[in-house]
């Protein structure tokens, strides 16, 4: 018996104007940009060490502090895009992530590099929300469910590509800008971005605008920075006294943001992470499934770069290339993943867990049978499978998170969704990039990677127990 996909969310009575094909276009622009400039470094850390003499600690900062401030402010962004206009916000923040972009490029040293790093994050979480929101808000029934499955794809395969176009343009040195150019490189994408969105992106508003909630916004931003400053920058920093005070007050200031938000809730105003939308069963679930997946994918794709590089002595082209079959098969998995829905329903998501752990489990294999010679051959099999599973995940959970959430509230939910993923993405690379880099020492590259692997696989499991408890349909 096959399930039906329902739509859960109808559109607000004051309809907004429909989002056409080159606006959906533009916006998915827009949603690749910040992922693929997070995982873009990840090839380019040596080439920027070596030139601007910089520590691990500092080239740590340039991940993590993009990383950070694009996760505490993300659900800002989106509520002041409910505030103050949806494509108002998003043209703002995508024309600061293209000067941000050109202060990364044109850096002079590895402080200045990281100081631009954050506003750049910063930049890239006014922008995001609105994507969603834009999405939601001007979308319904299967043109929604097409467009949330296509901004699920293109979120997978940016983090994909984010790396592979990294290597390629690190080694071409571009007109002799060598790492400079994987920032460089945004700035004419922004101006055709801009240029699309000015006249193709409708803008939408809630129809019950809430004031900023400061108090959230402190106490959100806090929590996010007790958990990922330490667990991002301990390890190279050798865990100083004030990781662990830090880590220590994660759960205290996590605890009195819940409470001021439930407060605010009952009190009929609008908090920045309302408790009320965790009532939706689709939007609670889909949130869960979200970190353990976003974890294990961005921590794989760190501890790969740096294996690939550093252990089997590829250049940034031929590690960037060694992923190139999970992103071709992620693409085409992808198109056809709302199909495979509307036949099976979310069934889709646990099929694609055992697919990823498959796939997983064959690199691991393979790194222990043929290292130090690893690369695109003897990974194409296992990155061919994972890629397959990831696509009928990601784009699938997406559209669970949101199909109940009301539009008026559509800029929150989709700057909670993005911040859970973007807070996880970070979350990744600190801990399993911190476990696989701890572990060299004492068991060697190969060994290492592989116990990080199999780590992995145990997060992949806990995604598909996860997905069992999914709602059978999603609008």
């Amino acid at each position: 018996m096959t399930e039906t996909i329902v739509p859960r969310t109808l559109r607000s009575p004051a309809a907004s104007p429909a989002l056409s094909g080159p606006g959906l276009f533009t916006v998915l622009l827009a949603a690749a940009l910040p992922l693929i400039d997070f995982f873009i470094v990840n090839v380019a850390l040596p080439a920027i060490g070596a030139d601007l003499s910089a520590s691990e600690a500092v080239l740590e900062l340039v991940v993590a502090g993009y990383g950070v401030s694009y996760a505490v402010l993300l659900v800002l962004g989106g509520r002041l895009g409910d505030l103050f206009g949806r494509r108002r916000l998003f043209l703002a923040g995508m024309a600061a992530f293209g000067l941000t972009s050109l202060a990364c490029g044109l850096a002079p040293g590895a402080w200045s590099l990281v100081a631009a790093r954050v506003a750049q994050g910063a930049s890239a979480a006014a922008m995001l929300p609105q994507v969603l929101a834009t999405i939601q808000a001007t979308t319904s029934g299967p043109r929604r469910a097409k467009a949330m499955s296509l901004y699920g794809a293109t979120a997978g395969l940016s983090m994909v590509v984010g790396q592979i176009l990294g290597g390629v343009l690190v080694t071409a040195d571009l007109f002799g800008t060598g790492w400079r150019s994987v920032f460089l490189v945004n700035v004419p994408v922004v101006l055709a971005g801009l240029f699309l969105a000015v006249r193709t992106v409708p803008e939408t508003r809630s129809q019950r605008p809430e004031p900023v909630d400061v108090p959230g916004t402190v106490l959100l931003a806090v929590s996010l920075l007790t958990l990922l400053a330490p667990l991002t920058e301990g390890r190279a920093a050798g865990w100083p006294l004030w990781t662990w005070l830090s880590l220590a007050a994660f759960p205290l200031t996590a605890a009195v943001f819940y409470v001021v938000e439930r407060r605010a809730d009952r009190q009929g105003r609008t908090p920045l992470v309302p408790p009320s939308l965790f009532a939706l069963t689709s939007f609670r679930r889909g949130l869960v499934m979200i970190l353990p997946f976003s974890i294990g994918f961005s921590g794989f794709m760190f501890v790969i770069a740096v294996a690939l590089q550093q252990g089997a002595g590829l250049g940034p082209v031929a590690a960037g290339l060694a992923l190139l079959p999970m992103a071709v098969v992620f693409f085409v998995f992808s198109l056809a993943g709302p199909r495979l829905v509307t036949r099976y329903g979310t069934r889709v998501v646990p099929a694609g867990a055992v697919l990823q752990a498959v796939g997983v489990a064959s690199m691991a294999l393979a790194a222990w049978r043929s290292w130090p010679h690893l690369g695109f051959v003897e990974l194409l099999p296992g990155a061919a499978v994972a890629g397959a599973g990831q696509a009928l995940q990601l784009p699938v959970v997406f559209r669970i998170v949101l199909s109940e959430v009301p539009s008026a509230r559509a800029g929150v939910g989709s700057g909670v969704m993005t911040t859970t993923q973007q807070a996880a993405l970070a979350l990744g690379v600190a801990l399993l990039g911190s476990l696989f880099l701890s572990l060299i020492p004492a068991m060697g590259m190969r060994d290492a990677l592989v116990t990080t692997l199999l780590v992995q696989l145990a997060g992949i499991a806990l995604t598909g127990l996860l997905s069992l408890r999914l709602p059978r349909t999603v609008g």
